[in-house]
């Protein structure tokens, strides 16, 4: 067979057998893309090399046991697992409660509240002291990478309990028992203020303090007894105190009565006087108005009128006698005889 026709025939072959050999290969170029693209999702789902940061949250990005000095802020962040990992801190407000009797109405819905006992300590004189306190704090989210590097992920037992039962037993310390009850108010300030300050000395300032409450101080029974004598030997004395302050101003009471009631009837009878001597003097001056008007020449005009009138009268009734007063002008005395039982009384009335 001629070399060409060789040739020919074997380069026919080639392009009958090529489209298949190319499909095929791209089929399996396709295949491996795929084969990646699942194994990738199964390490996705089986490796886990993401993490989601909530609200309220920060992430600690560690590499090779480095902490990186940038918070994580909340959202999805990816990381290499076996090389890197990313710790997540809360910086929400937290509570210490430091209490007597535990609390177990919500069980495990207490998220952020720690529950601790009440503190133990000892007053100036050695005897021992319960205190029941609640401190609330919040992690500085800008510094929780060098927070968390410097004093571990049980910072809140090294930072805040352990500073909390240092000042309180520093504290109470500089006073007797009996005399906590009555400085409460300016213990609680005291202790905030230590509290506050001594965590504010540390370095990077790892937290913020929002509030110390003291809610309770447990005296030891035989001082507790002791306070309450006293308590109620003060509330005796009190109301004693009341009962004689009351007692005097009930004295003053009805003393300013009878004082009010002497003032009133002095001036009624100071009154009734003015007003006699009023009257006294109004008929003194009347009295001597009429006298000042009486007159000689008045007198004897009333004289003649009265004369007059009795020169009338006899005319009418000649029977009748006249007694005239002596020395004066006008008849006094008028009889009428026409009556003589009224003449016979008037004579004996005359002897």
């Amino acid at each position: 067979m001629p070399a060409d026709f060789n040739e020919y025939f074997k380069n026919k072959m080639d392009q009958e057998e090529s489209p298949p050999q190319k499909s095929f290969n791209d089929f399996g170029k396709k295949a491996t893309i795929i084969y990646v693209l699942l194994a990738l999702a199964v390490l996705l789902i089986v490796a886990k090399p993401y993490t989601i940061i909530q609200s309220g949250e920060v992430g600690i990005k560690v590499t090779a046991g480095k902490f990186d000095p940038i918070p994580l802020e909340p959202g999805m962040h990816f990381y290499i697992p076996g090389i890197q990992k990313i710790i997540k801190v809360d910086t929400k407000v937290r509570i210490i409660n430091y209490k007597s009797e535990k609390d177990t109405a919500f069980g495990n819905l207490n998220e952020g509240i720690i529950e601790k006992p009440a503190i133990t300590v000892l007053d100036a004189r050695g005897l021992p002291v319960s205190i029941d306190l609640t401190v609330q704090y919040r992690l500085n989210p800008a510094n929780a990478p060098q927070t968390i590097a410097t004093w571990g992920l049980s910072w809140e037992e090294k930072l805040i309990n352990a500073v909390v039962r240092e000042v309180v037993r520093n504290v109470i310390g500089r006073y007797k028992a009996e005399e906590l009850p009555i400085k409460r108010n300016e213990i609680a300030a005291l202790i905030e203020q230590k509290i506050r300050e001594k965590i504010d000395s540390f370095k990077n300032k790892p937290v913020f303090l929002e509030s110390v409450q003291l809610r309770e101080i447990n005296l030891p029974p035989k001082i507790k007894e002791q306070i309450e004598r006293v308590q109620i030997a003060k509330q005796e004395a009190q109301r004693m105190k009341y009962e004689v302050e009351k007692a005097k101003q009930e004295a003053q009471k009805r003393a300013a009565q009878a004082k009010g009631e002497a003032e009133a009837k002095k001036i009624k009878a100071q009154g009734e006087a003015d007003r006699i001597m009023i009257e006294a003097k109004a008929k003194a001056q009347a009295n001597k108005a009429i006298a000042q008007s009486v007159t000689e020449p008045l007198l004897r005009l009333r004289q003649i009128e009265v004369q007059g009138k009795f020169n009338e009268a006899l005319k009418a009734n000649k029977d009748a006698k006249i007694f005239l007063t002596p020395g004066g002008a006008v008849p006094n005395i008028w009889i009428d005889t026409k009556s003589k039982e009224r003449a016979a009384n008037l004579a004996q009335e005359q002897q």
